[in-house]
C-alpha cells in the first residue's frame, strides 16, 4: 500500500519539533505537487500515522524459548 495525501481535520494539540532543512524542502515539494488541499503539519500528521500503522509489532519478534 502507497502513502496517499487526504485532506482533513483532527482535534489537535501544538508541538515543537525541528526538521532538517533538506526533509521541510522534500515536504513542501510533495505536497506542492499533490493535487489535495493540504498543510504542512497534516501531510506530517498522515506521514507518522502511516509510519505506525506500518511498524513492526515489536511483541511478534520476540523469540520463543
Amino acid at each position: 500500500m502507497t502513502f496517499q495525501l487526504k485532506a482533513n481535520r483532527k482535534e489537535t494539540e501544538n508541538k515543537t519539533i525541528r526538521f532538517p532543512i533538506h526533509l521541510i524542502n522534500q515536504i513542501d515539494h510533495a505536497i506542492s505537487s499533490s493535487e489535495e488541499d493540504i498543510t504542512f503539519s497534516s501531510f506530517v500528521i498522515q506521514a507518522c500515522e502511516y509510519a505506525l500503522e506500518h511498524m513492526d509489532d515489536p511483541s511478534s519478534n520476540e523469540k520463543e524459548p
